[in-house]
């Protein structure tokens, strides 16, 4: 198929910023095929080795030696690991050089939710990630795939980003993932090449810099600020980065030396205290990615503080409900349970005052784990529960399906009652849990979300 055309002053830009012919060689991998990678998720094949050769700067980072299709791998379905381009896995490098291993991380511009699962996995079931998305569907995408990751740490919010800045000096590390001219895409979306405009690169860093003054009010003294975009020019990437320089001023500080290997290819630099790192196509095997890294100096004067609340929506589980609650999760004690409209959650006890402030001031549309409702003093369980990464299994019968079956159950067609306890169930394939299904005499009822059934053949 014939491809749009790279656009002509995106070309010469390119040739000034590089050279005539180490341009050419990014337009000729621009014209090329694009690598595939995925990220595992260590809470649900930590007893795996995954396939495929490691992203050197991610943890749990493999390219596939070709593309699978992924909304038939039940593995996919049930959240083992997150399709996702291995530049943008080198925030898990910057974490993990940043030694940040638990504690408070907003991920502004969340969705789709690949850097927020990153996130989540970083800080761990102890730690909390707040994921906003200003964009109503996109926020929904979000909140689906932090659901399958499972681990019950991430509070998705859906608000502009200055409604986030009244949490003043909040959180440990706040990443800004921002909305771009979309450059680094060019490989893999014809439609980014349509699109692309000079007036939308200026458009773009003018919100880029609005997004960014907004997150530096949420960072506390000493906290790591990650900002990136997946474009290639200057304006959008070390013009933004100097910007806040300039804004800022002493407040920003050098971060922990963040190391690379040359073998990587990626290009290394630095805007005043921001360590700054270029992904190109041509050099390495990743579509295009710029991230700057920097904190905030420890005398910037910030102190934390909680807005005033706005709404009550979270009320204690009463303590019956708490007993039957309690029997599904792994470690209960460890847990707080809330209703929050006609549903009940269950949140990490530490982390639970935190959640309820942000729900309180922000709108929320998805927090901890979905446990469900409880009839009669049973729980209909929520299909979050089921991806829930701390479920107590015991709780219910598991029961391994095949392929064929599992399939099936995804696509939300009938499957045959007779390998199922009378009841709810556990849908589970390769050890992955799928969902629930119930049970009742010789007919089965599938309580797979009827909005994510595959509806491919």
């Amino acid at each position: 198929m014939e491809r749009t055309p790279l656009p002509k002053l995106f070309c010469e830009t390119m040739r000034e910023m590089l050279s005539p012919v180490e341009a050419e060689r990014l337009f000729a991998s621009l014209d090329g095929e694009s690598p595939t990678a995925v990220r595992h998720n260590p809470y649900k094949c930590a007893d795996v080795k995954p396939a495929g050769e490691e992203i050197a700067w991610s943890r749990y980072g493999r390219y596939l030696d070709e593309r699978p299709q992924f909304t038939l791998d039940t593995d996919f379905a049930g959240g083992a690991y997150y399709v996702q381009e291995p530049g943008s896995q080198f925030v898990d490098h910057i974490l993990r050089e940043q030694h940040v291993e638990q504690g408070r991380i907003l991920d502004m511009c969340a969705a789709p939710g690949g850097k927020t699962t990153i996130y989540s996995t970083a800080v761990g079931e102890d730690g909390l990630v707040v994921a906003n998305e200003y964009v109503r569907n996109r926020a929904v995408i979000l909140a689906d795939n932090v659901r399958k990751w499972g681990l019950g740490n991430v509070v998705v919010t859906n608000n502009d980003p200055s409604h986030l800045a009244a949490f003043r000096g909040w959180f440990d590390v706040v990443a800004v993932d921002a909305p771009c001219s979309g450059e680094g895409m060019f490989r893999k979306d014809d439609g980014a090449r349509a699109e692309w405009s000079a007036e939308g690169v200026r458009m773009c860093a003018t919100r880029q810099m609005s997004i960014l003054d907004e997150a530096w009010q949420t960072l506390r003294a000493g906290g790591v600020l990650i900002y990136s975009t997946c474009t290639f020019n200057r304006t959008e990437n070390e013009g933004v980065v100097a910007q806040m320089m300039e804004r800022y001023g002493d407040e920003i500080v050098e971060a922990e030396p963040i190391h690379t290997s040359e073998e990587w290819g990626v290009e290394c630099g630095r805007v005043g205290a921001f360590q700054t790192f270029r992904f190109y196509p041509h050099r390495v095997q990743s579509e295009g990615f710029f991230v700057a890294v920097a904190r905030k100096a420890t005398d910037s004067g910030c102190a934390r503080v909680t807005p005033k609340p706005r709404k009550r929506i979270m009320t204690d589980a009463v303590k019956a409900d708490v007993a039957e609650l309690a029997r599904w999760v792994k470690t209960p004690k460890q847990m707080h349970f809330a209703m929050v409209g006609d549903t009940l959650y269950g949140y990490a006890a530490e982390r639970y005052d935190e959640v309820r402030a942000l729900a309180e001031s922000l709108t929320v549309i998805y927090s901890g784990v979905a446990m469900g409702q409880i009839f009669k003093g049973r729980l209909k369980p929520d299909w979050a529960l089921s991806q829930y990464v701390g479920l107590r299994r015991e709780a219910v019968a598991c029961v391994e399906v095949s392929k064929e079956e599992a399939l099936d159950y995804l696509r939300k067609r009938d499957i045959s009652a007779t390998q199922f306890d009378e009841g709810l169930n556990l849908v589970v394939h390769n050890g992955v849990a799928l969902g629930f299904v119930k049970r009742i005499g010789a007919r089965c009822n599938n309580m797979y979300p009827l909005s994510l059934r595959i509806t491919n053949l």
